[in-house]
């Protein structure tokens, strides 16, 4: 049987509805958890500093070692509104420079100091967090984004620093399909972002 084929090298994927995108996003308890009570961030959630948010899974376990790292150990799911997203990449700017899309590297670094929101591109992971050969996106939001994402564009948040052990204990059980299977289904996004949201560079930590 052939393998199926790989999805392109640059895709946003998510588990989505018809209005809403599910993005992660991983925290300390203190700002995690009454996110996730209250389906909304705290007054401590800083407007004013810059966010991720991430809508692989998988990715997002890379990220934060399943829950386990300091600082991380509050995986949560936050539903957002898709004219938001749409919004935030019709803003954003590719936090690196591309030839083959900006004209000089100034008039990129000048839109780069203005964008309420970066693009970013970092491997996909499988079940074992290894990189895969195809992209997955990291959207960086900042000043009136990151407001808007907070106060406007969040319809639901949920706790699943749960279900990320339950993944992470199938894996190294070995149960991979039952892992697979837990995992959030997550397509193919079409918003018909404005512009182009490429770039052939991986995404550093954040």
């Amino acid at each position: 049987m052939d393998a199926p084929p790989l999805p392109p090298r640059y895709e946003i994927r998510a588990r989505q509805t018809a209005t809403t995108v599910t993005v992660y996003q991983a925290y300390r308890p203190a700002i995690g958890l009454p996110a996730a009570r209250d389906g909304r961030f705290p007054d401590a959630w800083k407007r004013d500093r810059m966010t991720w948010i991430k809508p692989s899974f998988l990715w997002m376990m890379y990220r934060c070692g399943w829950g386990t790292k300091e600082g991380q150990e509050v995986v949560l799911a936050v539903e957002i509104d898709r004219g938001g997203l749409r919004w935030a990449l019709a803003h954003a700017e590719l936090s690196n420079y591309v030839r083959d899309v900006h004209p000089d590297q100034r008039s990129w670094k000048r839109s780069l100091r203005t964008a309420p929101a970066r693009v970013q591109w970092d491997p996909e992971r499988d079940l074992d967090l290894n990189p895969l050969p195809y992209r997955s996106l990291q959207l960086g939001l900042s000043g009136e984004a990151a407001r808007r994402y907070a106060d406007e564009w969040t319809v639901s948040v949920r706790d699943v620093t749960p279900l990320a052990r339950e993944v992470r204990a199938a894996v190294r059980a070995g149960e991979r399909e039952r892992a697979a299977a837990l995992l959030p289904v997550e397509g193919p996004l079409d918003l018909a972002a404005p512009r182009p949201v490429r770039g052939g560079h991986q995404a550093p930590d954040i």
